[in-house]
């Protein structure tokens, strides 16, 4: 990897909590502009997780407005690098806002549904719904890292994502089969052993492009850190080797 990617790299990793401070500490039309960089950032997740735990899509965008009110508001003005990681304060004010919501609906003066699911039992938070919001969060980071791939092809003229993509779409194919479909799609020629060796480095790219998503929630994250955060979002055999070329510098 160049010196110029590495300095890039450290650069967007960097760029995240700086958000974070300007959405809430900065005056003047800077705190618009980060506050709707981050809020783009994180809505498809928090939407997903939302509409997950309330199976009701009103509802759920009506908690998603609330969720943009208070963030708009300043109410996660305290995440700090220092104290934790960024998803756990959102985390928390999701969990906060679903625990109201059900309050309000016991309160009100008729029969839940059968299938709604008990008010009592979702005010604290359980494994379930741990693993609902960190699977919503997982979802997010593997779309954007989609995203980043696609970008970075069409910057250096390669076509890593159109091949992995394929991969993933059609895992039962062989490498000539593979070759031959991915040949008229590209409109280039492309062999078996071509195809294997340009899914091994997509898969890399994949997993190095991964890891940097990752790294953007958290502080100058260490290799330990990162493959804590792995652990927890379920991604480490995605990106083990990818974290053990980090380590190695």
């Amino acid at each position: 990897m160049s010196s110029h990617h590495f300095d890039t790299r450290l650069s967007r990793i960097s760029t995240l909590w700086s958000l974070i401070s300007q959405a809430h500490h900065v005056a003047g039309d800077e705190v618009g502009a980060a506050q709707r960089q981050l809020l783009e950032r994180y809505s498809n997740a928090i939407r997903r997780y939302l509409l997950g735990a309330l199976r009701d899509p009103d509802a759920a965008e009506d908690l998603f407005q609330d969720f943009t009110f208070r963030f708009l508001s300043g109410d996660l003005r305290r995440a700090d690098p220092e104290r934790g990681r960024f998803r756990d304060y959102v985390k928390g004010v999701l969990f906060h806002l679903i625990a109201d919501y059900h309050k309000k609906r016991q309160r009100l003066p008729r029969q839940l549904a059968p299938e709604h699911p008990d008010p009592a039992v979702v005010c604290e938070p359980d494994a379930d719904q741990e693993q609902a919001f960190l699977a919503s969060w997982r979802d997010e980071l593997l779309a954007r890292t989609w995203t980043a791939l696609a970008a970075a092809d069409q910057a250096n003229n390669q076509y890593f994502h159109a091949v992995l993509r394929f991969r993933a779409d059609h895992p039962e194919l062989r490498s000539h089969e593979m070759a031959e479909q991915l040949s008229g799609q590209l409109g280039r020629p492309l062999t078996a052993a071509g195809v294997r060796k340009t899914l091994e480095r997509a898969r890399d790219r994949f997993a190095d492009l991964l890891l940097d998503e990752i790294a953007q929630a958290l502080t100058n994250p260490t290799p330990d850190q990162l493959e804590e955060e792995l652990i927890d979002l379920n991604l480490l055999e995605h990106c083990r080797p990818a974290l053990e070329r980090r380590r190695g510098g």
